[in-house]
Formats: C-alpha cells, sequence, structure tokens
C-alpha cells in the first residue's frame, strides 16, 4: 500500500476526516490501521492515527509520513470503527473518540528507546546496533538503515520492545538484572586467578557458581553487602552479565490472593445463568438485564458466566462503579482468575494504568476489571461484556466524548458477538422498560444468599423529633440503635449525601450567603482547615470572623457535613471508635482501601461515609445501617431525583445484615410520606418503577421521551441569552410538532468560573434529522467557539447532569 489514511491530531469541524499521506519505503509493512504516526500538517509536525491504507489517492500533492510511533497497532481494527460510531453517535470529533481510548500517558510528548528483552545474541545487523547494550535511542536504529521488517520481526518474537520513555513522566519501571556470564567450570577457573585481595569479586563469583539464576542488581549487591565497584571488573571480563530489564508496576503485587472455588449456584442463580451460557456458547448477542436484589449473589453468576468465556478462550470485560472498585471487589476477581485479571481504576498512577493496559493489549490477560474507559479494552476476542450497577450515572461521561458506558458495551456486542449483562438491585428505569418491553431479556434474583431475610427498615420522620424537642441530627431511635450495636460489639454505617463540614456559611443578622465570586453557588465550610471551599471551580478563602455586608459577628454554619456529623456523633457516643470516609480522606493513594481494612479488622465501630460507602461492601459484623437526610436529593431540580433517591436508599440499606447477624436500617427523612422513600423501605422495586413511569408519562421524560440537552456558555450574559435563543428558534422551526424544545433558560448553576450558562431541553420521540441539524449549529457557530475564552456549546444526547 502507498497512501494512509490518517486522522490527525487537530480537533476541530474542518479537520474530522482521514488526510491521505504517503507512507515512505522504510515504513512499508510498518504501517498499519491502528498505528499512531508523526505527519507534518501545515507548519508544524503533529500525531495521527492511521485508520486505513490505500494504494491511490486523488490529491495532486500529498506529504510524507515523517515517523512511526508504534511497530504494533495500538488500536485494534474493532476499535477503529467503533470510534467512527461513537463520533457520529455522540457527535464528537473522531480524534477525541480515539484517544479516549487509549491511557492518558500516550498522548503525552515521548522519546522512543528500542529496548532488548533477550540476553541471546540476535540473528541479524540489529545485534551491531546494540552493540552489547540492553537500551538504546530508537534513531540509532533508523540512522542504521536497517529495515523496519527486520524489527518488526525482533518484536514479534518477543526480542525487542519499543518504549516511549515521556517527557517529565515516567512510563516504565525498570531494573538492573546480573546473571552468570560464562559456564560454571570457567567460574571457578577465574575464582582460582583472581588476586587474594579481591574478596567482594570472589563472593560474587561464587554465589553465580552456585545460583544459575538471574537476580536484580540491587538484590545481589544487599546479600553480599558489597557495591557496584567489584561487580564491573567482573562485567568487563563477560564473567558476569548485567543489563535492563522492566518490571510491570502491579498495583497489588505486595498482596497475596487466596484462591477461591466456585459456589454451588441457588435454584435462582441457575436459573438466572442458564440462558447467559447458551448464549456464550451459541456466540450470538443479546442483552441481559440481571436484577437481583442486595445480596443475591449476583457477584457469583458473573464470575462463572466469565469462567465459561476463558474455558473457550476468550476473553471477559467487567465494569464496576468506580466507586464500587473496592479492594473486596478486585480481591474477589484475583481469587478466582489469579494472573489473568488486569485492573483499570482512577486510584492508579499514570505508569500502573499503562502497564495494566500493555497487559491487556499483548493478550498477557483474559479478564478486565475496570470503571468507565476500561469498556475501550483492546481484547479482540470478547466472550462476554458485564456492567455491574448498571444504573450508577458515573457510567456516563460528562465532558468533551459524552458517551455512556452502557451503549459501548452494546456496540461491542454487536461486534463481537456475544452477551451484554446489566446487573443491578435497582436498575434505571429506562433499562427496566425495555426488559418489560422484551427488548432485553430479564433475569431475577429475588432471594438473599443463605435465604438471608433483607434488613427491616425503619421511616423515622424528623419533623416529629424536633416538635418532641430533639434538636439534634440524630433521632432518638438511631442514637439508641448505635449504642446498643456498640454494646454487642457489632458494627454501624451511617450514610450522609454530601461531604465537607456544612453546606454554606451565613450571617444571622442581614441573611448574607458566603458566595463563590466566581460560580453562583454558596461556599462549603471545610472545619479541617478553617477554609470555605467552591467544589466546581476550586477556589476558596478563609473564614470571615465578620459578615462582610453588615460586619455583624453572628456568623453560622448552616447543613451538615461529614465532618460535622463525625464531631456530633463524638459528643454524643464518646466512646465510639468512628471512621470517615469521603472524598477528603481518600484523597492520598491507598487510603480508601487502608480504611476499609481497619473497619474490617474491626479497628472502628462505626464507618461514616458519603456514596462512596454505598456500593460494594460486604461486612459481616455490620447489622446497622443509618442514613442521614435520605432526601437531600428530592429537591434538586433534576427529574431523576425520585430515582437517585430510591437507588440510593436500597443500595445503602443493602450493606447490613449480609451474613448470618440480622441487620437493621433507620431512614432519618422530612418526607418520609414519598413514595420513592417508603417504597425503598420496603424494597418494592416493581411498585417503585409503575408509580414513576406514570409521572414520566405524564411529563414527557425518559424513557417515553428521549432527551437532548444543549449547553450554551460564555463571559457575556447577553451574548449567551442571544445564542441560546437563536438556537431554540432553529429547532422550533426545524423539528416536527410531536417535539418539544424549552427554554432559553439559565442552567441550575448560571455562572461557573466568571462563565454564564443557559441551556435548552429538546424533548422527542423520533427525530432522525437531529444529529444533523446540531451540526449545522456548531459548524455555524464554530468561528467563536475557536476564539479565546470565546462560546461553547456542549450538547449532550443523553443528560444525566441538568445542573
Amino acid at each position: 500500500m502507498n497512501y494512509a489514511r490518517v486522522i490527525v491530531d487537530v480537533p476541530s469541524q474542518n479537520t474530522n476526516r482521514p488526510f491521505d499521506y504517503q507512507i515512505p519505503e522504510k515504513f512499508k509493512g510498518i504501517v498499519q490501521p491502528g498505528i499512531r504516526v508523526i505527519i507534518p500538517f501545515g507548519p508544524r509536525k503533529i500525531m495521527g492515527y492511521v485508520v486505513g491504507l490505500a494504494e491511490e489517492t486523488t490529491l495532486q500533492k500529498v506529504k510524507s509520513i515523517t515517523d512511526c510511533l508504534d511497530v504494533t497497532p495500538v488500536l485494534t481494527d474493532e476499535l477503529l470503527e467503533l470510534g467512527k460510531w461513537l463520533s457520529n453517535y455522540t457527535l464528537s470529533y473522531y480524534i477525541s473518540c480515539l484517544q479516549v481510548m487509549l491511557p492518558q500517558i500516550m498522548k503525552a510528548k515521548y522519546r522512543k528507546e528500542l529496548w532488548k528483552m533477550t540476553d541471546e545474541d540476535l540473528d541479524s545487523d540489529l545485534e551491531h546496533v546494540f552493540q552489547g547494550r540492553g537500551v538504546i535511542p530508537y534513531e540509532e536504529f533508523e540512522n542504521s538503515k536497517l529495515s523496519y521488517h527486520v524489527l518488526r520481526k525482533h518484536i514479534q518474537a518477543g526480542e525487542v520492545d519499543v518504549h516511549y520513555e515521556v517527557k517529565s513522566r515516567e512510563t516504565k519501571k525498570v531494573t538492573r538484572i546480573v546473571e552468570p556470564g560464562a559456564e560454571e567450570i570457567q567460574l571457578i577457573e577465574a575464582l582460582e586467578d583472581l588476586p587474594k585481595q579481591a574478596n567482594k569479586q570472589k563472593q560474587i563469583l561464587e554465589y553465580f557458581a552456585e545460583n544459575k539464576q538471574p537476580v536484580p542488581k540491587k538484590q545481589l549487591l544487599e546479600t553480599l553487602a558489597t557495591t557496584a565497584a567489584s561487580l564491573k571488573p567482573l562485567v568487563e571480563k563477560g564473567l558476569v552479565k548485567e543489563y535492563q530489564q522492566e518490571v510491570f508496576r502491579d498495583p497489588y503485587e505486595n498482596r497475596r490472593f487466596e484462591r477461591t472455588e466456585p459456589f454451588p449456584l441457588t435454584e435462582e442463580q441457575s436459573a438466572a445463568i442458564s440462558p447467559i451460557l447458551q448464549t456464550i456458547k451459541n456466540e450470538k448477542h443479546d442483552v441481559f438485564l440481571l436484577h437481583g436484589v442486595t445480596g443475591s449473589g449476583k457477584t457469583e453468576v458473573y464470575l462463572q458466566s466469565i469462567q465459561e468465556v476463558l474455558d473457550k478462550g476468550q476473553e471477559a470485560i467487567m465494569l464496576v462503579p468506580e466507586i464500587a472498585l473496592t479492594p473486596q471487589m478486585v480481591e474477589r476477581f484475583k481469587g478466582r482468575f489469579g494472573s489473568k485479571v488486569a485492573v483499570l481504576h482512577s486510584a492508579l498512577s499514570a505508569g500502573e494504568k499503562y502497564d495494566e493496559w500493555r497487559k491487556i493489549q499483548r493478550k498477557e490477560v483474559q479478564v478486565v476489571v475496570g470503571a468507565r474507559s476500561a469498556i475501550f479494552a483492546p481484547f479482540t476476542n470478547i466472550g462476554l461484556i458485564i456492567i455491574d450497577e448498571e444504573h450508577e450515572t458515573s457510567y456516563k461521561q460528562e465532558d468533551r466524548t459524552r458517551y455512556h458506558a452502557r451503549d459501548v458495551a452494546i456496540e461491542r456486542g454487536k461486534n463481537n458477538l456475544c452477551p451484554v449483562v446489566l446487573g443491578s438491585a435497582t436498575p434505571a428505569l429506562e433499562s427496566y422498560a425495555r426488559a418489560v418491553k422484551g427488548n432485553y431479556q430479564l433475569l431475577s434474583l429475588k432471594k438473599r444468599m443463605n435465604e438471608a431475610a433483607m434488613p427491616e427498615v425503619e421511616l423515622i420522620d424528623m419533623r416529629e423529633e424536633l416538635h418532641a424537642g430533639n434538636r439534634s441530627m440524630f433521632s432518638t431511635l438511631l442514637k439508641e440503635k448505635l449504642e446498643e450495636r456498640l454494646a454487642k460489639g457489632e458494627q454501624s454505617v451511617l450514610f450522609l449525601n454530601r461531604r465537607g463540614y456544612s453546606t454554606f456559611v451565613m450571617c444571622r443578622d442581614c441573611g448574607y450567603v458566603m458566595e463563590c465570586p466566581h460560580c453562583d453557588i454558596a461556599l462549603t465550610y471545610h472545619r479541617k482547615h478553617e477554609r470555605l471551599k467552591c467544589h466546581y471551580c476550586s477556589y476558596e478563602e478563609p473564614v470571615p470572623s465578620k459578615c462582610p455586608e453588615c460586619e455583624s459577628k453572628t456568623i453560622r454554619y448552616f447543613g451538615t457535613g461529614t465532618q460535622k456529623v463525625e464531631e456530633v456523633l463524638q459528643q454524643l457516643i464518646p466512646e465510639a471508635r468512628v471512621l470517615r470516609m469521603d472524598v477528603d480522606t481518600t484523597r492520598r493513594k491507598g487510603a480508601h482501601e487502608k480504611i476499609l481494612g481497619k473497619f474490617g479488622s474491626k479497628e472502628a465501630d462505626i464507618l461514616l461515609g458519603t456514596q462512596m460507602i454505598a456500593k460494594g461492601l460486604d461486612f459481616g459484623n455490620v447489622t446497622l445501617v443509618g442514613v442521614l437526610a435520605a432526601d437531600a436529593l428530592l429537591n434538586l431540580p433534576d427529574f431523576r431525583s425520585a430515582e437517585k433517591t430510591f437507588q440510593l436508599i436500597t443500595q445503602v440499606s443493602g450493606r447490613a445484615g449480609r451474613h448470618d447477624k440480622p441487620g437493621e436500617v433507620v431512614v432519618q427523612t422530612y418526607t418520609p410520606e414519598h413514595y420513592s422513600i417508603e417504597l425503598a423501605g420496603s424494597y418494592q422495586y416493581e411498585q417503585f418503577f409503575n408509580e414513576e413511569m406514570k409521572l414520566r408519562k405524564a411529563f414527557n421524560y425518559p424513557p417515553y421521551y428521549f432527551l437532548t440537552l444543549v449547553t450554551v456558555s460564555h463571559p457575556n450574559q447577553l451574548k449567551v441569552q442571544e445564542v441560546t435563543q437563536k438556537i431554540a428558534q432553529f429547532m422550533r422551526q426545524k423539528l416536527s410538532e410531536h417535539s418539544h424544545v424549552l427554554g432559553p433558560t439559565p442552567s441550575a448553576l448560571t455562572r461557573i468560573n466568571n462563565r454564564y450558562r443557559y441551556q435548552c431541553m429538546i424533548k422527542y420521540k423520533q427525530e432522525p434529522e437531529l444529529r444533523k441539524l446540531v451540526q449545522r449549529i456548531l459548524h455555524y457557530y464554530e468561528e467563536e467557539m475557536k476564539q479565546e475564552n470565546g462560546l461553547q456549546i456542549t450538547v449532550d444526547f443523553q443528560p444525566y447532569q441538568l445542573m
């Protein structure tokens, strides 16, 4: 092939198509779809992705590829096609869709190196280029005039590897390895010839006369209490070999995982797993919705389904929400499948993520467990995709390429002819509606494992507590039950829907509320550093001692955050050992694991936290769950607020009584009569679904209608109003009369980071031309969007954030 079709790394409407480049002779056979190349584009050299090859081009003048960044493709053919689909589906640039599939580290600036991965001599002129070294700059190979085919042959044989040294960002972890460079008899002869005073050299040779295995240099020097100076002469004489070897960073290398065996399945589990296994066997695509109450053994169904796929020699992707990627979850998968598992989540460093991704790319693992982006794992033979807690909104990416992992999973399922399993105790209404309609296959698990009872839920009306004179954030009943658990040596989990110390700071005299100067939002008080912080633009300031408006000293903190609850708990029950788990206490790497480890080994009586404790936790000694401010979500301007409230209460309640001890749940609320709280208390998902669907139908919301949210932002408020008005008018003219265009209205957060935000919402049942219309709008405003600090228009075809 003579020409490569390249998507260039310039995200704009005009460049959102492949450009033709000539393949120089030296790169022929190397350049193939899925590799990254450096190409001249205008006056500069930039990166691009090869998406196709051609014998001929219709262009008169074609530039040549300058360099290849990869020798083997980093994107599979399927991922290239998926990128094209994603670009059309979300109206994102093709380049952004390809970049979202790769580890962050591969988007940085890099220097290339060649690494020799074997001690044997290479059977070609490449050996001369290395000249006995383990690592050489890639330029030396390029200057050697050797063919790229020679290099590729050695790479495929695993004898040589291409490495990227990322400027200011370490991507590879390496170690120096030492091993004997001669036969045992030669080492013994050399021992005799060494001068008497060369004691340390003698020790090294004696060590290798007995041990033939390679050993890390650091370990050898520590074992023999010597230095590199004693080793050097032996290396020069060829008696000992020293070379560099890559060590894959394994975030779990210091952990021993107990191997686990599959559990015998209950009747319900067997009935749920059999259609999945049948689909795997027949290599058919289908979507299953596994609706199982908390603690019903969904994970075991996942594990045994994955085992079936591995036995067939295929691969599996398992998605879990970021906050449910707990050490317990990783342990289950590592315990069952050992080293066949790669784990991808945000707590890993950039280097660790890159190493895990390369294990997948090199086919060293067959299972990937990870958060949203793991759906793009570069597997080529996928037999099963599972999305656990499929209702979670974190599966939706909220910036640039606004994809939902569920949609991508179903598309990959079609491409690979494999089943997709969506699991949840509280499925998203859209998913359950599809299952009821027959678009998905519904599988149910209605009982807990070991026939354990669901915990009893008591709803406490906090208005009555106030009438009775209890002004505390803890109801009398919850306080009594917490003390009861302490006396019995059992543990409790307390869930609060927000972090920080209190939600806002207000002057009692004039009513002034401390707001962020850049956003229309009250600042949140954080007690630890005595600071007020904005959770949107990161602005912060010290807490004032008097009101900036009227200079009164009656500044008070309102609302409740986790820090404040912790403080009140210590006053109410001083003997209780409390662990707090929220964004502030889990910032440091490994903090999440440390807190859960402490709680698991019973070093604390109460675990207090935000959403991150609602999922995936399984502690046998937890018999009480308390939900504070259960209705915090109900007051948000979001049509899904009742659904989110129901899901959260059900999920948190599911943390209690998971083993042989019965559990109890206390839900504190100011609106106990609200159907989402009432029905979550009695685990009636179907009834909640029916109630909520009536409302969704009445107000034209999903799943009866589709939504598209257009948000416009600019530093000038009049400009934003004018553009949003024009967009809304254009849509009203072009769409059918069955569609509704709402707005323009200011967003719930009208100003973030000194930019004003307005939005309009489109509700529709069928608008096949909608994407084309949006494309026209984006094209029309492209010049204004290119300007620095210019106009921003974002379009979300499946909005979960309406703020």
